[in-house]
């Protein structure tokens, strides 16, 4: 098969590990760059990888010298505008971790450049392709439980990292976050509509910045989304996917995250004079899915190119994921319920 992609690989830290190893196993792509700011790291995971390409210290000069047309961005946070901004004005369409960009004056830049550019930024939202996740939300579209009201979902885990993370004001809403809220968006294909935010740091805790955090979202759809997270909650863990409810009008949605999504509803006929009334039981169905995660993500960013679509997690789709991180901390910081197409309005100017 001949090459269709040329992939620059920007960051070469330990999450680029997956990356590089998904490029290697497609026949139409080359890897032919790798860009750190420590060119020593490129080095290295050019050896490791028995990679035979260059590498770089700057991305429009790998850009530039190898003719590339796809820049995967595994940089941190930071680093993320000025990688996808560059890439996308120089031609690239733009492959990267989330989040989109640290401020939402920046993820405004970023998606209008990749239109007026006629390229595809695409961010790894790898909790999506799950085929878990997938059921629990045909579960929902098929009408199950009849229209949603209220979504829930809980995170709390004892995370020790280490490093950066616990030096972070707000470690849990900027860092993880993100995935919750986008699996929200996913599971009820609604976009949010107002926030509001309180964080905290709780007894215990070992991060320096809030690691707790409690958001009420209203949602397009009329529902009203409820995160509770924590990232130093010792014990009794929910799972890394959170663990989900969603109430309806005929009954309720489950997901704990390791286990397959099922509904409770209620039992058609008369139940008048019921104080509780009968339910049963309906369970999932759980899609064939070729990749998961990671690599199910990158096969739709991919799959988008050849058939000149938007992948699921386009820039200009994912921006309301990250809205809801950045608006969240807004409403923390000001007390303050938060209208989101405000918020978003204000940082592109408008």
């Amino acid at each position: 098969m001949s090459i269709k992609h040329r992939v620059v690989i920007a960051g070469c830290g330990g999450m680029a590990n997956t990356w590089v190893d998904y490029a290697k196993e497609r026949e139409d792509t080359e890897i032919v760059g790798l860009v750190d700011i420590k060119e020593e790291f490129a080095q290295a995971m050019a050896e490791r990888k028995g990679l035979h390409c260059p590498t770089f210290t700057d991305i429009k000069k790998a850009i530039a010298e190898t003719d590339a047309t796809i820049v995967f961005d595994v940089t941190i946070p930071a680093s993320h505008y000025t990688i996808s901004t560059t890439a996308l004005e120089m031609g690239c369409h733009v492959f990267g971790e989330k989040p989109l960009a640290e401020s939402m004056a920046d993820c405004n830049a970023i998606v209008r450049i990749a239109s007026e550019s006629d390229r595809t930024h695409a961010v790894m939202q790898n909790r999506r392709f799950d085929p878990r996740i997938r059921a629990f939300r045909q579960l929902l579209e098929e009408g199950t439980i009849g229209k949603p009201g209220f979504v829930g979902a809980d995170f709390f885990l004892g995370a020790h990292f280490g490093g950066f993370r616990d030096a972070m004001d707000s470690p849990l809403l900027l860092d993880m976050a993100i995935h919750t809220f986008d699996q929200a968006r996913f599971i009820i294909g609604a976009d949010p509509v107002s926030v509001y935010c309180h964080e905290f740091n709780p007894p215990g805790s070992w991060y320096a910045g809030n690691a707790n955090a409690i958001c009420i979202f209203e949602m397009s759809d009329g529902s009203v989304f409820n995160y509770r997270g924590s990232w130093c909650a010792e014990g009794a863990s929910t799972t890394w996917e959170s663990s989900w409810r969603v109430t309806g009008e005929h009954g309720t949605a489950i997901w704990e995250g390791d286990n397959n999504p099922y509904a409770e509803i209620v039992v058609s006929g008369d139940q008048s004079g019921k104080f509780i009334r009968d339910y049963k039981r309906v369970e999932s169905q759980l899609p064939e899915m070729e990749n998961t995660h990671h690599k199910g993500c990158l096969d739709n960013m991919f799959a988008s190119l050849e058939a000149g679509s938007k992948p699921e997690t386009d820039c200009s789709d994912n921006i309301y994921s990250m809205a809801m991180v950045l608006a969240s901390l807004e409403s923390a910081k000001t007390g303050q319920k938060v209208q989101i197409a405000g918020f978003m309005e204000a940082a592109a100017g408008k």
